[in-house]
């Protein structure tokens, strides 16, 4: 588990589309990602990208056409602004739905 240590600035980049086929509504979407962070990297190789607020607006602007400032929201983010814990292997059951899936098992992991 990883989390913010500024939780009020996490947010996730994500792509979401409805389409239509056959008359039924499909809505669906994907969480973009990204290389893993320094922390991140002993635990899996890539990392969902992590909106900072100063990005909002131009993750949010349709108009945005620059590949370089979309690039550059695409960064890992900051290793040194997050932590990293083990937590219950529940958590890869689909079915185990409940808040402590996410108590740490052990001393933080890292920062």
């Amino acid at each position: 588990m990883s989390e913010i240590r500024c939780r009020r600035c996490k947010r996730h980049k994500a792509l979401w589309e409805q389409w239509h086929p056959d008359a039924e509504n499909i809505t669906s979407c994907t969480i973009i990602t990204t290389d893993a962070n320094e922390l991140l990297q002993p635990i899996h190789h890539r990392m969902p990208v992590i909106l900072p607020q100063q990005d909002y607006e131009n993750w949010l602007d349709p108009q945005l056409q620059d590949t370089e400032i979309l690039q550059e929201i695409l960064q890992p983010y900051p290793a040194e602004q997050m932590s990293a814990y083990a937590v219950s292997t529940k958590v890869n059951n689909p079915q185990y739905q409940s808040p402590d899936w996410i108590v740490p098992e052990s001393q933080a992991i890292g920062n």
